[in-house]
C-alpha cells in the first residue's frame, strides 16, 4: 500500500519507472501502472509514438543537444501556425518572469487539444491574447507551467512586454515540430474515445468530463488531494502529482482497466 502523502511531490511514491508503452508504465517490482497523468499532457498521445522516437533518435545522432539557432525553430512555429494561424510564437527555456502577472490579469493560460470531440484543436474565440500550448513531446513542468520548451503564441495587437525568446536544443525543437504535426493526425481518432463504463460513472460522480479531461467539481485540499493520488496508485493508476492539473483519459483501455477506473470515479 502507499502511504498518505501531504508534500506536493506525489510522484515521490511512485516506485521507480522502468520503461514506458502507450499509456503504461512499468515500474520496479512489475507493477503496471495506467498513466492518467501523460506528463501533464506531453504524453497525450502516448510514450511511445514511433514517429516522435524517431525524429528524436535522427537528431541526437547528429549531436544537436546545444541551443544553437537551427532551422527546426522555424519548422516548429510553421507546425504551430497550422492550430494557432495568424499569431506570433515565441520559444523558451522556462515561462518567462512575466507570465505570472498576465495569468493573474486573465491574459494569459494553457491551452490544451481535445477539450471538445467536435472540434479538438479549435481556439476558443474568446480565448486570452497569451496562450501556452502544451506540446507533445519531451516537456518537463514545474507545478503548472512547462520547462525546458515552454512555447507563446501571442495574438495580434497584444503589447505586454516579454522577456527575449532563448534559443532551444534542435533536438528538442526536433520532437515538438513532430509532436505538433502528430497531434493534428491524430485528432480525429484520439479526441473521444468511447469508454461506456466510466462515462456512466460519471453520471453520479464527483468528478466532471471535459473531452479527454478529468476534473473533480470541487477544489480538493492537498490533504484531500494526497489521498486520491494513494488510492489511485493502489489500485493501479496515476493521477497528476497536482490538483490543477487535469486526469486524462488513455488512448487505450483494457475492459478490465475500464471497470476498475470507472469504479475509482464513482
Amino acid at each position: 500500500m502507499s502511504k498518505l502523502a501531504t508534500t506536493p511531490d506525489l510522484l515521490r511514491l511512485v516506485l521507480p519507472v522502468l520503461r514506458a508503452r502507450d499509456f503504461r508504465l512499468y515500474t520496479a517490482g512489475g507493477r503496471r501502472l495506467v498513466d492518467l497523468w501523460q506528463n501533464g499532457g506531453a504524453a497525450i498521445l502516448g510514450h511511445t509514438p514511433p514517429s516522435l522516437l524517431r525524429e528524436l533518435k535522427n537528431t541526437a545522432s547528429r549531436g544537436l543537444y546545444a541551443p544553437f539557432p537551427h532551422f527546426l525553430e522555424g519548422r516548429f512555429c510553421k507546425a504551430l501556425s497550422r492550430i494557432f494561424p495568424g499569431r506570433e510564437f515565441r520559444l523558451y527555456a522556462a515561462p518567462p518572469p512575466e507570465l505570472e502577472a498576465l495569468f493573474a490579469a486573465g491574459t494569459a493560460a494553457l491551452w490544451r487539444p481535445f477539450t471538445d470531440p467536435a472540434a479538438p484543436l479549435a481556439v476558443e474565440q474568446n480565448a486570452p491574447p497569451a496562450l501556452i500550448p502544451v506540446v507533445p513531446g519531451i516537456q518537463l513542468w514545474r507545478g503548472d507551467l512547462p520547462l525546458g520548451l515552454c512555447v507563446l503564441a501571442i495574438a495580434p495587437g497584444f503589447t505586454a512586454a516579454l522577456a527575449p525568446p532563448d534559443f532551444l536544443p534542435p533536438v528538442l525543437l526536433s520532437c515538438a515540430a513532430r509532436g505538433m504535426y502528430d497531434l493534428i493526425a491524430a485528432a480525429p481518432q484520439r479526441a473521444n474515445p468511447q469508454y461506456p463504463r466510466i462515462a456512466k460513472a460519471l453520471k453520479n460522480s464527483p468528478w466532471q468530463r471535459r473531452g479527454l479531461y478529468l476534473t473533480l467539481r470541487h477544489s480538493p485540499s492537498q490533504e484531500e488531494w494526497a489521498a486520491l493520488f494513494s488510492r489511485f496508485l493502489d489500485n493501479g493508476f496515476l493521477l497528476p502529482p497536482a490538483s490543477s492539473q487535469p486526469a486524462i483519459l488513455p488512448g487505450i483501455l483494457s475492459p478490465g482497466e475500464e471497470a476498475n477506473l470507472a469504479g475509482l470515479l464513482k
